[in-house]
């Protein structure tokens, strides 16, 4: 079996993420959604509302399992569960440049390669961070999300701050 993992803290899950994780579903035979907690963000949703999201709105595509990466390094979750490749979307050469290293550095630790896809053009534009930007100072972002992650925009996200460490 060919195992992909597509790595992100999805705060929240958008259009442009699940664009490429439906290309990665029809590459491989599984595809794990990892849901990570970077310490040093601040997140609006917690981590269990953001797995929930990404299930929600995965449900429909065959092959992805969604779930924690936990604590410690990707290479290591990778080695793990057995994952072959590492998908992640660019939107731009500052996207190759920053994950390029990280990709080279996981290659070098446990054998795991990445694999670059690159974004929709009508995609190009889309973070998380600027969507919630634009959700905070009242500008529409319900043809950049999905409708239940816009729900839960509307209700206001669980997580107000950084998440406590272990």
């Amino acid at each position: 079996m060919r195992r992909a993992v597509c790595p992100g803290s999805f705060d929240p899950i958008h259009n442009g993420h699940l664009e490429v994780i439906a290309r990665a579903a029809g590459l491989f035979d599984e595809v794990i959604v990892a849901v990570s907690t970077n310490y040093a963000k601040q997140y609006r949703f917690a981590l269990e509302e953001r797995i929930d999201m990404a299930r929600e709105t995965l449900a429909s595509l065959k092959g992805i399992v969604v779930e924690p990466v936990g604590d410690g390094l990707l290479a290591e979750y990778c080695r793990q569960r057995g994952v072959s490749a590492i998908v992640k979307g660019l939107r731009s050469s500052s996207d190759f440049d920053y994950e390029l290293p990280m990709a080279t550095m996981n290659r070098q630790l446990s054998g795991v390669e990445t694999v670059f896809l690159p974004a929709e053009a009508h995609y190009l534009h889309l973070s998380s961070t600027l969507i919630k930007e634009v959700f905070t100072l009242g500008g529409s972002v319900s043809d950049f999300v999905p409708r239940s992650v816009l729900k839960r925009l509307h209700a206001g996200g669980s997580a107000s701050e950084t998440p406590p460490r272990g």
